[in-house]
Order: structure tokens, then sequence, then C-alpha cells
């Protein structure tokens, strides 16, 4: 073993290049390595502080030689002593190979983002999160990502270790089936924002699947952080009794957002602000690859976690993220504005009305898969049906599997119309709108509209069931939605939520 130290002090060095625009990046010096012979291993560390204000991602080019059998990549960084409300040190890293590191992620390789410290990539196989493939000759990068830097700077060292030898054969990949035994035209529950411990989960792909059927769901969708790298371990999760969809969560420093059932083996970049303009090129990515674009959490608090990228690309959003926090009120709020404004224009920046759901957005436990969970009417249990009627807002949002609910309105020789759909009916013509719930003791039902909140029951009796009907037209409500909530436990402010429709719109 061959081992070498390369410091760069305190700064990125003189041999650092600066790149602005759309792709901001660092680039260090090079790591070189020569050919040895085959079961040897080479190793080289390199140890630097990067500044404030540091680029969103720092790539270390590596010279990988013929003849590697696999690449080891360790790290570490130093957390700083930190004033009161400054954000510390937070150091991602991930991996390209020598395909090289252009927008669009041709050379993708993984990303662990904080969880992991070590990763390995072979042809056979690769830590979860990286993809297995060919090691072959060329300039290979490791991706730094400062998601925060103290004041003082951010301290770290990379260590690279490359075995020598002879590589072994990659696996091919089987992916999960696009159908399952469905009931024909139902109504199915599904999470479509869950993680596994091929990002920052801590769960396996069985572990999360035993959990969805636990949780009543029909259907899954994957979505772990910036990597594609678990849709080839979901097959032996699937069954005839449970969906499983291909996914990601597109997570930027200006927002995350959901890649809904794409193909499998579809990558979508990250690396990129709202201020670069390159949103809409990979939402339209996520749609050509058969996928559904929905913004998460949007209201979120956390670093980069709100979203700031508008919702003219959004084919729905996730209002309701995990148990039920103000962030999510706020979300609820926000989207409620943007029925308001179809309602009065006939469109909203993206042409139409946005559909909402809810995910549980679990990564181990006791993060509850299935909570909140969306139920959505579909023709069958299929990826093309289940996106159909999600796309549709045929959908609504409950906290559990013990929650079902029937919402719609009447009117007008017999006409009906149900969630997502429009009661097309003269303006001043009466209209019958009837909610009735299960499975939510001590909750009250509330009908919501473009004015408000017009119609609150009374607190459900033990036995979680009730009802509310009210007579309206569509001069006076242009739509209504349902919720159900949960007593108040704060004065002044709504209970959680425990239920929620998407509308149903009234009029011509």
């Amino acid at each position: 073993m061959c081992t070498d130290a390369i410091d760069h002090g305190h700064g990125p060095g003189r041999r650092a290049l600066l790149v602005t625009g759309a792709a901001a990046a660092l680039t260090l010096g090079t790591m070189s390595f020569a050919s040895a012979a085959e079961g040897s291993q080479s190793t080289r560390t390199l140890t630097g502080t990067l500044p404030p204000g540091a680029p969103d991602f720092v790539y270390l080019p590596v010279e990988v030689p013929a003849g590697v059998r696999e690449i080891h990549v360790a790290y570490t960084y130093e957390k700083a002593t930190v004033p009161a409300g400054t954000q510390n040190n937070a150091l991602d890293i991930g991996l390209f190979d020598e395909r090289g590191t252009d927008l669009g992620g041709r050379g993708f390789r993984g990303w662990s983002g904080g969880a992991r410290t070590e990763f390995f990539v072979r042809a056979d196989d690769a830590t979860p999160g990286y993809v297995p493939g060919p090691v072959r000759a060329g300039t290979w990068h490791i991706a730094l990502g400062p998601y925060t830097v103290a004041p003082d700077g951010l301290p770290y060292s990379v260590t690279v270790t490359l075995t020598h030898g002879a590589q072994g054969r990659t696996p091919h990949p089987s992916y999960p089936p696009e159908r399952a035994r469905g009931r024909g035209r139902a109504w199915y529950r599904g999470d479509c924002h869950i993680h596994s411990w091929y990002s920052d989960g801590r769960r396996t792909p069985a572990e999360i699947g035993a959990l969805a059927r636990a949780a009543g769901l029909d259907f899954i969708n994957t979505s772990d952080h910036n990597t594609h790298s678990a849709h080839a371990h979901w097959a032996d999760v699937a069954g005839d009794d449970l969906l499983v969809l291909l996914g990601e969560e597109i997570t930027t420093r200006n927002g995350h957002v959901v890649a809904l059932g794409t193909d499998p083996g579809t990558f979508v970049d990250w690396r990129y602000r709202a201020r670069d303009n390159r949103f809409g090129k990979y939402a339209d990515q996520v749609r050509r690859a058969g996928g559904l674009v929905v913004p998460a959490h949007p209201h979120a608090t956390c670093i980069g976690c709100g979203w700031k990228f508008g919702f003219g690309e959004a084919d729905a959003v996730e209002v309701w993220n995990g148990p039920y926090t103000p962030d999510d009120e706020v979300s609820l709020a926000d989207w409620d504005n943007t029925l308001v404004a179809y309602a009065r224009t006939g469109r909203h920046s993206g042409g139409g009305w946005i559909p909402a759901m809810g995910n549980s957005d679990a990564h181990r436990d006791p993060d509850r898969i299935g909570g909140p969970q969306t139920v959505v009417l579909a023709d069958d249990l299929t990826r093309t049906a289940i996106q159909e009627g999600l796309r549709a807002g045929r959908s609504y949002v409950a906290e559990s599997r013990d929650v079902a609910l029937t919402f719609g309105a009447a009117g007008g020789r017999g006409r009906a119309a149900g969630i997502g759909e429009r009661l097309r009916v003269p303006s001043d013509a009466p209209v019958t709108v009837t909610l009735e719930a299960s499975g939510v003791p001590g909750c009250t039902l509330h009908l919501v509209t473009d004015a408000g909140t017009l119609v609150t029951s009374a607190a459900l009796p033990a036995s979680g069931s009730g009802s509310v009907t009210w007579r309206t037209t569509p001069s006076y409500a242009a739509y209504v939605r349902a919720e159900i909530r949960h007593p108040a436990t704060v004065p002044g402010l709504p209970g959680a939520l425990a239920a929620f429709t998407n509308p149903v719109f009234l009029g011509p």
C-alpha cells in the first residue's frame, strides 16, 4: 500500500477553479494514481478548508489508471463552535465517473449526501446510494456539497483508496412490474414519498414493503434523495398486493421535488437553484420518463427545503408531509389560494389547477409509513392508472387506513360530480354537497369554499362516523372541498387534519 498526504491548507488552493453561473462549482487539484500490481491498494488523502460562501459543489478530480477493481472513498469534516442562530458545518458527498460532471448526470455514480462517511463502487457491487458498474480508466470526480459553512470555514479530509485487480460482472437490473392485482375502478391507497437506506433512510426495501402492507397501502413510490440506485432493488418487494413505483426526491438548494413513477433507471439532476432557470428542463425530463412532478413540503423550514421554483411545472403538490405541523397548515392555505385563483380565471400559471396530495416522508423509526396516505380513484392498480388519478385530482388524503370518506356534489337533472371533477350546472342552479366520513372519532367535518370555511359539524361520536349536507349555488361557491380535523390543541388555531379532499368545482 502507498499513502500520500496532499494538504491545500485553509483555502481552495492556487489550482482551484471557480466556475460561475448555473453550474457554479469549485474544482480542486487533481489526485493522481499510478498503475499497480493486482491485489494491491493505493491510497491518497486530501485535506483543506472550504471558506464561507463556497459554491454549492466542489469537485475533487481523481485520475484512475487502468486495472482498478474498486474505488473506496472516506471523508471527515469538522464541526465548529458557532454563535446561536448561526449554521454549523455540513458537507455532502457523491461520485461521478470518467464521463464527467456535466449537468444531466451522464457520469453520475452515486450520492449519499451526509448519510455516510464512506462508500465504495465496483463493477459487481456498490454501497447503497451508489451504482455498480465498470471502473474505467480516466478522470473521476468526488463531488462535495458544502450544505452549510460556519464563519471560520469547513475543514475537511478526503481519502481515496484504489484496489487493483480484475473486475467482477455487473448485475443485470431487475425492476418491479408496472401493475398489481387491482380491483378495477376503485379507491387505492398509497404513499409516494419514502426513503430507504439507499439515501438517508434506515430501512431496507423489504422492511418498507412490510410496513406498507401493514398500513393498508396498495402502492408506494420510491423517492431516495438524488439517486436512482435503489430502482433495481424493489422487484422482490412488489407483489400482487403492492404496486411499487420508482422515482427520486430531487433535492436542490431551493426546495425538494418528488419525481413520481418514472421509468426504471431514470436519474434526474439536482445541481441548480431557482435563479439558474433550469428547473423546467428537468421537470420536462421527469415527464418524458413517464413521471409526475410533485413539489414536496413546500413550506418546510429546514435549510434548503422551502420551495422556490414556483408551481408552473407542478403536476400535483405535497400539501401534507408526515405528522401534521404548522408548515403543513401554511402549505394547505397556500394551495387553497391557487384554487381561488383558478376559480377566478380558469387557469393558473401552468394552465390548470394543481391537485394536492399527502405522503409520509418516512425515513426511520418511529416515522410511520402511510401517515398520511393519498387515496386515489383509479381505473386499476397500474402505474398509468394511478398517475392519471393523481394528475386529475381524483384523490383525498387521510392520516391512516382507518379513515375513509365519500364526497361529492349533485344538482340539476341528476348531474353529479366527485372529487377532482366539475359539476357543470348554471350559476344559479341549486347544488347539494354531501360529505360522509368514518374512522374519525371526536373530529369535526368542514366544507371549505373560495369564500372560506362555510360549514362545520359538531364533533363526531365515538363511532367515528358522521356526515354533513349543504345546499348552495355555483355563483356562491366556485368550488367546495372537505376537511376533517381533530380537536384544536391551541386556542384560536385549527386542529390538525385527519383528512382532506381535492375540490369539486361548481358551475358552467
